[in-house]
């Protein structure tokens, strides 16, 4: 009987870890073995290399400019999405005035909120970037943003936005928190929805402010969701291929200020033909990935409240 059983459990499963096998892992494990060579991508042949790839990836400044950039995104990009997340959702959920017969409740109009922050998570992300490439534009006559600040009279806020060295980055940046705070607006307000209101009408009626009751209880509460999204935006702040690819000057520019570790691997790879130099900076993307999972998860812990 119980060796029926792990039959039926093991023939359920082996399916889908073959394809997991294929499709996932199988590619990292040919990523590092085409990093051991000096591979073009043109040609059948390779030759062995050894760790020559990973050496001259430590000795290069284009990549670890790169990388600089991607630390800067990940330090900022997740912190302000999901701030911001927080706030709308718990605005949405919790943050309205009092009503009769109800101690909490969200803002008027929070069903038309949430629709509207969650706008930009249905459009493809190659559409946001062409919109936001033409937002910035420095053309007072083109670029809505100038445009704007023209017709308000803060002609001396005008500039190049994405052709600035000290702005294009932060631009980028904007448009990733632009891009994505609606989801979890959304997934925080889901989770917010978990939580017992008679939590919240104890905490208020004891006369708990909204300040005291978002980081005494809200913030506790959804701490595993945070961690998460945390995880998940700092993933994505790693990547940033689409947009700066469409939005940068010159794919990286201007002057290097906006490239990051996919872009750098992409132009590597397919510009200039080095398929194992760019896989060992797909290698070094891994890892660096992994790391900062692995740091957030680990030193993000906190003791499960239950309620």
């Amino acid at each position: 009987m119980q060796h029926g059983k792990y039959r039926f459990i093991v023939g359920f499963l082996a399916p889908p870890l073959l394809v997991y096998a294929v499709f996932v892992v199988s590619p990292f494990v040919q990523a590092f073995q085409i990093s051991l060579t000096d591979w073009s991508g043109l040609v059948g042949t390779a030759r062995f290399v050894g760790a020559d790839n990973f050496v001259r990836l430590w000795e290069s400044e284009e990549f670890w400019n790169a990388l600089r950039h991607n630390v800067y995104m990940l330090a900022l990009v997740p912190l302000v999405t999901l701030a911001l997340g927080l706030f709308f959702a718990f605005m949405l959920n919790v943050g309205g005035r009092r009503r009769p017969n109800q101690v909490v409740a969200g803002v008027a109009g929070s069903r038309l909120y949430t629709f509207v922050f969650f706008l930009p998570q249905v459009i493809s992300i190659t559409i946001i970037a062409v919109i936001w490439f033409n937002i910035y534009n420095p053309d007072p006559d083109d670029g809505m943003l100038n445009s704007l600040l023209d017709a308000v009279g803060l002609e001396g806020l005008q500039n190049a936005w994405l052709g600035e060295k000290s702005l294009a980055l932060w631009c980028i940046s904007a448009v990733m928190v632009w891009g994505h705070v609606g989801f979890f607006v959304v997934l925080f307000s889901a989770a917010m929805a978990s939580i017992p209101r008679d939590v919240y009408e104890a905490a208020l009626l004891d006369g708990a402010g909204r300040s005291h009751t978002f980081f005494r209880i809200t913030l506790p509460l959804l701490w595993d969701t945070v961690q998460t999204g945390w995880v998940y935006m700092g993933i994505i702040a790693l990547d940033a291929f689409a947009l700066v690819q469409i939005m940068s000057v010159n794919m990286g520019g201007p002057d290097g200020a906006t490239d990051v570790m996919p872009l750098r691997l992409y132009l590597t790879a397919f510009r200039d033909s080095q398929y194992g130099f760019a896989a060992a900076m797909g290698v070094a993307m891994l890892v660096v990935t992994m790391a900062f999972a692995v740091l957030t998860l680990r030193f993000a812990r906190r003791e499960r409240i239950e309620y």
